[in-house]
Order: structure tokens, then sequence, then C-alpha cells
């Protein structure tokens, strides 16, 4: 189906997203965003966050992409269409780690061992390096440096029909890093189990909330940077 995401008004006053080709899934949209995504502080926290670390890390930023354009054929930003707040469609910006660049309904999920992973890319991925891009992101107010990380459009297709609640994680900005992934969630979903308890835990974060809750994944976060067994 053809052209872009709309929405209509339901009969309790509320909007559904009405997908188009590049939009995501049917998606019930709130009379208001949750408090998490209206608070004034957090946006605040966000852009002196991201912008202070643009400034700090980009000779490491430039190192990189120059890294990248050295050892493969392809752009060095990979761009992608993810999820964001209201089920509304944003492209997300990654240090490209592939040699294929993918977007669309074929997409695949990334495994260990992955073929398509270069070497740089697998040591980027390892240290989440490859996420740093995503600053510009947060910058913009697409995403928040804490929030429910953003899946590809086809996979949000394939994961709502199935898991309740799915769509309440849409009420808040993703994030850089979440409360699912200090939890263990990260990474490739292999089974109902793995993707219901990210999505749990998404929900978990947006209902409650409180600035302090970011400070505390922001610090769990840090460790996760130097060893995390689910980064691949």
């Amino acid at each position: 189906m053809a052209g872009t995401a709309g929405s209509v008004a339901d009969g309790a006053g509320m909007s559904v997203v009405t997908p188009g080709a590049q939009a995501a899934p049917e998606i019930l949209l709130f009379g208001r965003p949750a408090p998490v995504a209206r608070s004034v502080r957090k946006r605040a926290f966000d852009i002196f966050i991201s912008a202070t670390a643009l400034l700090i890390f980009l000779p490491l930023l430039l190192v990189i992409g120059t890294a990248i354009w050295m050892e493969s054929d392809g752009p060095i930003l990979f761009r992608q269409q993810r999820t964001g707040l209201h089920g509304r469609p944003f492209r997300i910006y990654k240090f490209r780690t592939m040699r294929v660049v993918e977007d669309g309904a074929g997409l695949r999920q990334a495994t260990r061992g992955d073929t398509r992973v270069t070497p740089l890319g697998a040591l980027l991925r390892k240290l989440s390096l490859d996420e740093l891009p995503q600053l510009l992101n947060v910058l913009k107010g697409e995403m928040s440096i804490v929030g429910p990380r953003p899946h590809a459009l086809a996979h949000d297709e394939l994961w709502s029909s199935g898991i309740p609640g799915y769509a309440g994680r849409f009420r808040t900005r993703p994030g850089l890093t979440g409360e699912a992934q200090v939890r263990g969630f990260r990474g490739e979903v292999t089974s109902d189990e793995g993707i219901r308890g990210r999505i749990a835990a998404d929900n978990r974060y947006v209902d409650s909330w409180s600035f302090r809750t970011d400070l505390r994944v922001i610090v769990q976060t840090v460790p996760l940077l130097f060893g995390d067994a689910n980064a691949f």
C-alpha cells in the first residue's frame, strides 16, 4: 500500500495512525503523551548531553568515519526507518557496520557471527560505538538518552500483532539506552519470552518514569559498554 502515515479520530476522541508503505503498524495514540515525554527537564538534559557528547567525541567520530570509508565500499552512516514517539517513523543514524544496507519488509536482525558484519563493524558493535551518531537524533528531538530502544518498522509490524501492550512503548521517545537493555533484553530476539520481557520492561519504564530512573539507567549502562554479552 503506497502513501505515508496519517491519523483518524476514533469514537473515544483518540487518534490512530493509519500506516502507509513506510509507516509503523496501526498504533493507538493517547490524548496526551506520557509524563516522561512531556518532561521539560528530561528534554533539556537530552539537549545538553547530546550536544556536549557530540563536541567531545567529534575527533573519535571522524576517526571511525575514516576507518569505515577505508575498510569497505558503501556509506559511512547507515540510515534506517524506526518507530518513534506516537508511532511516527523517523530515520535513525548509525555507523555502517555491515556490507549491506537494508531497510524495508525483508530486513533481518543481526545475529551472533553474522557474516554481513565487517571486522571493524564487529568491534564497533561490541563497544556500541556504532550508536554514537544517534546523538544527532537526540539533539533533533527524535530520540532521548534513555527510553525504549527503537525497532525497525518491519519488526514492529511483526511483533505488535502478538504482544499485548506493545504500542505502549510509543508513548515516549525511543532512547540510546533503556530499562530493557540494562535488564538483559538487548540484541537478537530469539523467542517470544525475550520480546515479551523487553516490552514489559519498556512499559514499566514509561509508567513509573522519574528523572532519577534515567540517571540509574545511564549508570547501569556504562559497564555494559565494555562487556555486554548481548552486543554483537
